[in-house]
């Protein structure tokens, strides 16, 4: 599975940490960047995760310092549910109940270990289904 990710400069040193990890792990990454810790707009790289996500109908992972810019940017897009994870627990959840397909991660506020245990819990996570699947259909406003 290609996983894409992309972040602000607030994001990028631990991006690169999360890549490296899930490199390890055998997953192949599509860094959307940033590509350094220069001062940069969040947007212009969550738009491209949310495209490749849609497009591909997969998972992605998304970085910026609060987490919530990049968060909001994503789910701009009806076909994306994103989120904003602080604990495994929630990264679990939100699979399990919200069909989530990208998790966004508030890098000036998690360690290192924290934002891989959360990841590999949202990469490893089946959605539930059943009385879940009803209320992700009403989440979309048409």
């Amino acid at each position: 599975m290609t996983i894409p990710i992309g972040c602000d400069h607030a994001g990028y040193e631990l991006k690169e940490v999360v890549k490296t990890h899930l490199e390890k792990k055998g997953f192949v990454m599509k860094d959307y960047g940033t590509n350094g810790p220069d001062s940069v707009d969040y947007p212009d790289f969550g738009h491209q995760v949310a495209q490749h996500v849609i497009n591909e109908n997969g998972l992605g992972i998304v970085l910026c310092g609060s987490g919530n810019g990049i968060n909001m940017t994503v789910n701009k897009y009806a076909e994306v549910r994103s989120a904003l994870c602080w604990t495994s627990e929630i990264a679990e959840l939100a699979r399990q109940h919200n069909n989530a397909n990208i998790i966004a991660i508030p890098a000036r506020f998690v360690s290192e270990g924290l934002a891989i245990q959360m990841i590999d819990t949202f990469l490893s996570i089946d959605f539930e289904g059943g009385r879940h699947q009803r209320r992700v259909d009403k989440i979309a406003c048409s």
